[in-house]
């Protein structure tokens, strides 16, 4: 059996691979320039395909920006077991950052779903999820306010790494993580009672 007549026998494989096609162009050219006929092409499917398994172009979008938000959290179980294996230090977030930002894929993956966030309010809720979750990660160590503004710097490491010709080092990221977290709360000391 070739692979088109297993497509046309499983509608939601063919769903997904036109959803796939769409969070790659978004990645590729942006939520603003996708359109059913670039999606059918990169999908390899005709055109009334992309409109019979998505009734809307928002339908469709809505369905790759899901996908992209999996590989995003995909990502962060990684560095979930990196941190439970490491430790929540400066160092291994440094590290972590950089060795993402050498993968040019996630990192235009990210900036697309915060990008279409900014515009779309659907969208921030899913935007939101993906810092809450490295909030949370951090949160244990640091305590909510260390933890939300080394995720605000991190977001901010990002986005630098988009509009710059080379991102940031990673000596640089580790300090800035040192001065923004301080010493996790299970080392600090304790309060001297006032005499």
């Amino acid at each position: 059996m070739g692979e088109v007549a297993r497509r046309r026998r499983d509608p939601e494989a063919r769903r997904r691979e036109i959803a796939q096609a769409a969070a790659e162009l978004i990645v590729e050219v942006g939520t603003d320039a996708l359109t059913h006929r670039l999606v059918a092409a990169r999908a390899g499917v005709p055109l009334g395909a992309t409109t019979q398994y998505f009734d809307t172009l928002d339908d469709l979008r809505t369905a790759a920006f899901g996908m992209l938000a999996d590989e995003v959290d995909g990502r962060l179980e990684g560095v979930r077991a990196v941190l439970a294996a490491q430790g929540v230090s400066p160092a291994v977030l440094a590290t972590l950052i950089a060795e993402g930002l050498d993968d040019a894929r996630a990192v235009q993956a990210d900036r697309a779903v915060v990008t279409a966030a900014v515009h779309d309010p659907r969208l921030r809720e899913l935007a939101r999820h993906l810092s809450e979750q490295l909030t949370g990660m951090l949160e244990p160590a640091y305590g909510a306010e260390r933890a939300m503004a080394a995720t605000i710097f991190i977001d901010g490491v990002m986005w630098s790494a988009q509009i710059r010709d080379a991102p940031l080092d990673r000596p640089f990221i580790e300090t800035a993580l040192q001065r923004i977290l301080g010493e996790p709360a299970s080392v600090r000391p304790a309060a001297q009672p006032a005499p």
